[in-house]
């Protein structure tokens, strides 16, 4: 029996790890996917809105030429970071329950990539799952059209098409750029009145003087309403509509961290924030020896928690288990 299994392998889960082992408590870390797999997911070419030091786990020393590293440096850093602690890390293996047994332990059910099914024990449950693999749809008419993604990966697919982007945010806005740059027709629909204020400072000019130039078209205070395969209806704040005429839709419009395993354990959930119950002292839930890590604590607003501020919580935890112990 492991002191601790951590289920999700992203920075927050990794420095968990790193704490615990720094304390001496054996740990597993379950991954359905593969190391900082939310990282991988970002667009290719993303600068980190984060310093290095910032991002650096485990007093790992995080290098870069960059003040703001980019995604490929973090992925090689993440990786680097937990092979120097020798992290334990099943890949691939998708946690689908937590059971509390009636001696306060934990059984952890798992299934492979090979669709083994596993069982494994602990005494501390940490959940630091990400927030990618659920998009926030829209829920209109057409929203499922093969033409429609919630991801963005790079702009070279998209050369020469006729793109609209759904969103406001950093993630919004980098998109846009990149897909003029390779020659893309570029519509943004966003449905306030002007863009985030927490668009990078470096970015915000570069975008406003491309849409300044007709680059990237704008449309504020509007919303699609339906996708066609030729086309996206827009309708205004004021009920005028637009139909433009579009090859893609990238609907970037955020995503939100799956609860579905807290809920098996028994946590409690605040319905109206969508967010665990959990003492922010400790980080554990409402059931014993059950913590959060990351994202996970987050509510609706997925931008509650960062890297900088979530790889904390492992150290947070650990320090409570230990303490019980001592008790």
């Amino acid at each position: 029996m492991k002191d601790v299994i951590i289920i999700g392998a992203g920075p927050c889960g990794l420095s968990a790890a790193m704490e615990c082992q720094r304390q001496g408590l054996s740990s597993l870390i379950i991954e359905k996917n593969f190391i900082v797999h939310s990282i991988y997911l970002y667009p290719t070419s993303m600068q980190f809105f984060s310093t290095t030091s910032l991002l650096e786990i485990g007093d790992v020393p995080f290098t870069s030429p960059n003040d703001k590293p980019y995604r490929h440096e973090a992925l090689v850093y993440y990786r680097r970071a937990a092979e120097q602690h020798g992290l334990e890390i099943a890949a691939y293996e998708e946690a689908l329950s937590v059971e509390r047994l009636e001696d306060g332990s934990f059984a952890v059910h798992t299934i492979t990539k090979r669709g083994e099914q596993l069982t494994h024990a602990a005494s501390n449950v940490v959940i630091s799952t990400g927030y990618f693999d659920q998009p926030n749809m829209i829920g209109i008419p057409g929203e499922e059209l093969p033409k429609v993604t919630h991801y963005f990966g790079e702009a070279h697919p998209y050369t020469g098409m006729k793109v609209t982007v759904i969103g406001g945010s950093n993630s919004a806005v980098d998109a846009a750029l990149e897909l003029m740059r390779v020659g893309a027709s570029v519509d943004m629909v966003y449905r306030g009145a002007s863009i985030s204020q927490n668009i990078k400072p470096w970015v915000r000019p570069i975008f406003e003087s491309m849409v300044a130039k007709e680059k990237i078209t704008l449309h504020l205070e509007s919303r699609v309403t339906e996708i066609t395969p030729g086309s996206v209806i827009v309708t205004k704040s004021n009920g005028e509509t637009l139909e433009l005429d579009n090859d893609f839709v990238l609907a970037l419009t955020g995503f939100r961290p799956s609860r579905t395993l807290l809920s098996s354990a028994g946590a409690i959930m605040d319905d109206e924030q969508d967010k665990p119950a959990y003492n922010p002292s400790t980080m554990e839930t409402n059931i014993p020896g059950l913590y959060v890590a990351g994202v996970i604590a987050s509510g609706r607003n997925a931008n509650e928690v960062f890297i900088e501020t979530g790889r904390g919580h492992g150290k947070l935890i650990a320090d409570h288990i230990i303490s019980k112990r001592l008790t």
